[in-house]
């Protein structure tokens, strides 16, 4: 029995990925006009999948051009400047904040640093030895070592412990130069998960963050995680964490999006129940999520992380021109989930946008249908 599940999976991931396949190793065959494989993303005006960029969910030129001087000079001046503009206790500095930090950590471990050579990401230590007391950048070393724990050792293991506990130590840090700044227990919130905080101990961070920032989309996602039954919760914890959140959320916050977030984080790993993704729990989801990114303010910095997870129910729900509709808002940057889950998230990217494409195609639609 068991051989013909594993048989009937692979007949259905072969009908869905084969002609994509076909078309992305440049088979060559006859298909009749409106058929899937002639489906074309460029015709859309849609990058090339070599030109996305994997390194932020959506566009913050301002962002990259500082990364740009910081990364090339290895002064850090321009991200203390950067960050010393930017809301305290708004959604784009939490997402600066990660950036610089992710920015240092892989700095570092493609330069480790040898006898005579500087390692990598030394802008950051330059940063905190001149400027102690600089709340921003104590915030962006709190999350550099957590990325670097995450990054670098197994979760369970000494090393990722004595890591986070450094983090942990620089998040105290971090909230004491800052005390109302939310953005050091965000931080907090994936020590948390690491070191397997107590429920109770999880809560009093929580609380924290709800006095400073209640309606944090990011700090909610991190939240999220602990919740799941992977980490320390379970599915019913972290459904009913992401419906409260939702509930409760004033209009205009992405907050009603939290509960696809959590069909995500508990998605099957193999899923062979047929019209799953057309189930009243994911549609549910799906339109919570697609109300939440119309209510929004266009410039919601959050938006992005919304449409991408958008875009992957919408195509495996065979919503074509929803999925559509979401991919001309986010086409360029991949850099959230689902697709940094894996190890090129531009293929990933490229692939449900190929897919979302043929669909659409399949089912009558064009570029000159399709509203921009």
């Amino acid at each position: 029995m068991e051989i013909l599940w594993v048989l009937i999976a692979l007949v259905m991931l072969g009908v869905v990925v084969l002609p994509f396949l076909r078309r992305r190793r440049g088979a060559v065959g006859l298909v009749p006009p409106g058929h899937p494989d002639a489906a074309d993303p460029a015709n859309y005006g849609f990058a090339r999948e070599e030109e996305l960029d994997i390194r932020m969910p959506g566009p913050d030129q301002d962002l990259l051009d500082v990364l740009d001087l910081v990364q090339r000079t290895q002064d850090h001046r321009a991200a203390q400047q950067l960050l010393a503009g930017t809301d305290a206790a708004g959604e784009l500095r939490w997402q600066r904040v990660q950036a610089f930090a992710g920015a240092a950590s892989l700095e570092l471990n493609q330069r480790p640093g040898s006898v005579g050579e500087a390692p990598g990401g030394q802008w950051l230590r330059v940063w905190r030895t001149e400027a102690p007391k600089d709340a921003a950048g104590a915030a962006v070393h709190a999350e550099f070592l957590v990325q670097q724990a995450w990054r670098t050792a197994a979760p369970g293991t000494d090393e990722f412990r004595i890591i986070m506990e450094e983090a942990k130590a620089a998040c105290g840090e971090a909230a004491l130069l800052a005390p109302g700044d939310p953005i050091p227990y965000i931080v907090e919130l994936s020590v948390a998960r690491g070191l397997g905080y107590s429920q109770q101990d999880f809560e009093q961070v929580w609380l924290k963050i709800l006095d400073r920032a209640p309606n944090h989309m990011g700090a909610h996602l991190a939240a999220l995680h602990y919740w799941c039954e992977k980490w320390h919760g379970s599915r019913q914890q972290a459904y009913a964490f992401a419906e409260a959140a939702a509930a409760r959320a004033p209009q205009g916050s992405l907050l009603a999006a939290m509960p696809l977030f959590a069909v995500f984080e508990h998605l099957p790993e193999v899923n062979l129940v047929s019209g799953f993704y057309q189930s009243e729990v994911v549609t549910k989801a799906i339109h919570g999520a697609l109300h939440a990114v119309h209510s929004a303010r266009p410039d919601d910095p959050m938006s992005a992380h919304v449409r991408h997870l958008l875009v992957f129910f919408l195509v495996r729900a065979e919503r074509w021109a929803e999925a559509m509709s979401q991919l001309i808002h986010i086409d360029g940057h991949v850099g959230a989930l689902p697709w940094t889950l894996s190890s090129d998230p531009a293929a990933e990217f490229a692939v449900h946008r190929a897919l979302a494409v043929a669909g659409y195609e399949a089912n009558g639609g064009s570029p000159a249908t399709l509203p921009h």
